[in-house]
């Protein structure tokens, strides 16, 4: 399938992490670890960093983009991410990271109604906005 491209960035194939609740990075992400901090999300707990994150939403914060740019600098980013409607403050962090010369993860805009399949499995992200499916290896270590 092929998704809008709202941000290039680096390809990336990584397990998927759909998120089932839309999430604010500001408060709700710990940038120092890349986890999901806020203990009211359904996915509290789970690291999104270097997962192909698919976002059904975001809770508004004017701090996401920070959020997200920090992780980026550290080395936490997503390794991709997907989402239902584009949020210009949370892609900011990715192009404000981009101008500072990181590479950063590709940010893609796809119906959620999507994100049900992409469940358990590995993504490939192309260049060109191409997702591709394939089922989760377990002997490479995913989960």
């Amino acid at each position: 399938m092929k998704a809008e491209i709202l941000v290039a960035g680096e390809p990336a194939e990584a397990p998927a992490l759909v998120l089932t609740a839309p999430i604010s990075f500001w408060g709700g992400v710990n940038p120092k670890s890349g986890r999901i901090a806020d203990v009211r999300h359904p996915q509290h707990g789970l690291s999104i960093s270097g997962k192909v994150l698919c976002l059904p939403g975001t809770i508004g914060s004017s701090s996401a983009a920070a959020v997200l740019l920090e992780l980026v600098t550290a080395g936490l980013a997503p390794a991709a991410i997907i989402l239902h409607e584009p949020d210009a403050i949370l892609l900011l962090g990715l192009i404000v990271a981009q101008e500072m010369g990181h590479p950063v993860p590709m940010a893609l805009r796809l119906d959620r109604g999507e994100f049900a399949g992409f469940a358990g499995h590995e993504l490939a992200i192309g260049c060109d906005g191409s997702v591709l499916i394939s089922p989760l290896a377990v002997e490479k270590g995913f989960s």
